[in-house]
């Protein structure tokens, strides 16, 4: 605080204009001119006279100016210029208040720059990006939201944000969720343009706060996945279509996703599958736990041998093939299981092993019937063999008898 007589000479000055400025009292009181507070070119230009001036005219004189300290260093002051009067009220000098504002400037241009800064960033995303505030009303979007939306974006600020949804409710719900939590992930929402047309999007959020923490709104941006939604379902039409058991495992051995064809040969819905343990639906739960087990060490395993328990009792024989599956940077997620079923296979192997051992004792009777007539066949030619011999030696006995009878 700085007192003049009206021709600007230094009446008063107080500690503070003495922290401001560097000079102390005995240095400028009653030896010095207002006027060396100012710039050079300011005091050339006539500046000074003019604030006076304009100070008497107007009652009051307020505005920044180019000040200089003792020690040559140059700021920017806001200075507020007011007449001092008389008890009759005329005017007898000036009372002169100033501020150091040069950090606030500084802070101000800061601020612009990276206020600058940060909108050339959230325009430069592809992904639309808004802020709402704690009423759910819509501040301030990027290029991003104007083209899934279809409006613009002086007709989009100030609406409300859930309007731009197919379940607005749910769109309300969550930035609800961030305002009471902090942030949402991944929290899916389908934006639906003006002309009819539907984008599905996930939805990342947080609170945003002022310098002293206190919450004034939410920053939202959404991920366009419906190229992802469409290849997915594209996948499970896939994975439905398929009459062999499909099944998805966790690497705690929990399933994870299965289609309508495990439902089928568990007799248990999809619903209360997932979740569950995989070995849980085998005669054999540590065969079926060992098994993916090893495609979690070994990558995969093919026809992988278990026996499925229907809930009513009913058994089916599959062979299991198995291999892991990954994200995009080659992390395991889990395994993906695929069972053929061999009942009909077994029971066939068995119905030929059967018919195949029949065979054999049939060519094992017939081999001991091959054996036992052969066998009578050689008695019978030993027989007659020996029945010729008798023969032979008989006609000789006759012979030499009727010799010798002659």
């Amino acid at each position: 605080m700085v007192a003049t007589d009206l021709d600007g000479n230094i009446l008063l000055w107080n500690a503070g204009a003495q922290r401001l400025y560097g000079y102390a009292p005995e240095d400028v009181v009653a030896r010095a001119h207002c006027d060396m507070l100012h710039e050079p070119q300011d005091i050339a230009a006539g500046y000074p006279a003019q604030m006076r001036r304009e100070a008497l005219a107007a009652g009051k004189w307020e505005g920044t100016v180019a000040r200089v300290r003792r020690n040559g260093e140059h700021f920017t002051a806001r200075v507020v210029l007011t007449p001092r009067r008389d008890a009759a009220g005329r005017p007898e000098g000036f009372l002169l208040i100033s501020k150091d504002i040069s950090d606030e400037i500084r802070l101000t241009e800061e601020l612009k720059s990276t206020q600058f800064y940060a909108r050339s960033l959230i325009e430069a995303s592809l992904d639309p990006l808004v802020t709402i505030s704690p009423e759910g009303k819509i501040t301030d979007v990027n290029e991003g939201s104007i083209n899934v939306t279809g409006v613009l974006r002086e007709d989009l600020i100030g609406t409300d944000f859930s309007d731009y949804f197919t379940e607005p409710d749910k769109a309300r719900e969550g930035y609800q969720q961030v305002f009471s939590k902090g942030s949402v992930t991944d929290y899916p929402l389908t934006i639906r343009h003006k002309d009819g047309r539907l984008t599905d999007v996930l939805y990342n959020a947080s609170v945003y706060k002022d310098a002293k923490g206190r919450v004034l709104g939410v920053f939202a941006a959404a991920r366009d996945v419906t190229a992802q939604k469409q290849a997915s379902q594209y996948a499970r039409s896939l994975i439905e279509a398929s009459l062999d058991p499909l099944v998805t495992i966790s690497a705690e051995g929990k399933i994870t996703d299965v289609n309508a064809a495990s439902a089928d040969i568990t007799g248990v819905p999809r619903g209360k599958l997932i979740g569950t343990d995989f070995s849980d639906y085998f005669t054999e739960p540590e065969q079926a736990r060992e098994g993916y087990k090893q495609v979690f060490e070994n990558g995969s395993v093919s026809d992988y041998p278990l026996t499925i328990r229907h809930r009513d009792g009913k058994l089916t024989d599959v062979l299991y093939n198995a291999s892991v599956y990954k994200d995009t940077r080659g992390n395991v997620l889990g395994v993906f299981a695929a069972a053929r079923d061999v009942t009909a296979q077994r029971l066939a192997e068995a119905e030929v092993a059967e018919q195949r051992t029949k065979e054999l004792e049939r060519l094992a009777e017939l081999e001991r019937f091959q054996r036992l007539t052969v066998g009578r066949e050689l008695k019978m030619i030993e027989l007659k063999k020996e029945i010729g011999d008798l023969k032979k030696e008989l006609g000789t006995a006759r012979t030499a008898r009727d010799g010798a009878g002659a």
